[in-house]
């Protein structure tokens, strides 16, 4: 059996989440958790025709939809609005995330945790925060899903080149999952030359993508289908790896460094940062390598060092919100 929890089933990413992951051979059970609708979310999919059964849990059910989970996801939490920063979603986010984790360390303390809430470069350490006081931290299994900066990176790089293929290209995307924090390495692109006029295009277009469909919405939500997409990509890579046992598997991911502890030595010496997203392989256990950093172009390492300090403070946030509520 494996068992595949959406915490936040019910929302704007849980829903079409839900959908495509009913889809994978590699679920047998999913579990759809969320405070309101998850068992009228649930009957709906349960009539789609494939292996998995689909389970739906209120509010008073989160025990029982964790328990014994093999891998949880969770895009629970308010959506950002017009003019909401990332870091306005942290208070609100923050508490929910915590409370969830709390409910992974009781009822499913060996899980793949994978986080979707925003801000994620805050709500991973809370995850690992909480985890760690229940001794149940692995960081080989808690990732920050910022998959979506890499999806957005092949089809913005496809929309000014039509030559390549956007579903084949992968775009390295390394730093973390807001604003400057993401930095696309599209000098890694085979055979791309871009000017600095569209590389400052694509750049920012791709660390403020969230901004775009905020904006389109005018205040009827964020991106939810693009993520839901993107989120269900990283999810099947983990299951891929961890269920089927396949080998070779990458992906961008924000994670705790310590999770290839020998690999990353040097660049958290250098840097201080002990979450960082990067390229990863993963294999049974989750995390199986961090590689190391591709060369950057100057570009790209002018980037990289506006969004150390950043990711400093978002970090310091989010592993505060847990240590020392004082500070918040």
């Amino acid at each position: 059996m494996v068992k595949v929890v959406i915490c936040g089933a019910a929302g704007g990413i849980g829903q079409p989440l839900s959908l495509l992951l009913k889809q994978s051979d590699l679920i047998s059970h999913l579990a759809l958790y969320d405070v309101v609708n998850a068992p009228g979310v649930a009957a709906d999919l349960s009539h789609i025709n494939t292996r998995s059964i689909v389970t739906g849990h209120g509010k008073e059910a989160m025990d029982e939809a964790l328990q014994g989970a093999h891998t949880v996801v969770i895009p629970a939490g308010v959506p950002r609005k017009p003019g909401m920063t990332r870091d306005d979603l942290f208070k609100i986010n923050a508490g929910i995330v915590r409370d969830l984790s709390e409910g992974i360390a009781k009822n499913c303390p060996g899980a793949f945790v994978l986080v979707i809430s925003n801000p994620v470069n805050s709500t991973v350490p809370i995850v690992a925060e909480v985890l760690k006081r229940h001794g149940a931290f692995d960081p080989r299994r808690v990732f920050g899903i910022s998959t979506l900066d890499v999806v957005r990176s092949s089809r913005f790089v496809y929309e000014l080149d039509n030559s390549i293929d956007p579903r084949s290209t992968r775009v390295t995307v390394i730093g973390g999952h807001s604003g400057v924090t993401i930095v696309p390495v599209l000098s890694q692109i085979s055979g791309q030359k871009f000017t600095k006029e569209q590389l400052d295009l694509l750049t920012h277009r791709i660390q403020y993508g969230g901004d775009e469909v905020v904006k389109a919405k005018d205040g009827a939500g964020s991106a939810t289908l693009s993520m839901a997409y993107a989120g269900a990509r990283f999810t099947s890579v983990i299951l891929e790896a961890t269920v089927a046992g396949k080998t070779g598997l990458v992906e961008s991911t924000y994670v705790n460094l310590y999770a290839d502890e020998e690999s990353t030595a040097a660049f958290r010496a250098k840097t201080q940062l002990e979450y960082f997203a990067q390229d990863v392989e993963f294999g049974r256990e989750g995390v199986s390598k961090i590689r190391p950093l591709p060369e950057l172009s100057a570009y790209e390492q002018t980037l990289l060092d506006a969004a150390i300090p950043e990711l400093k403070v978002n970090i310091t946030k989010g592993t505060a919100f847990i240590t020392d509520a004082s500070k918040i």
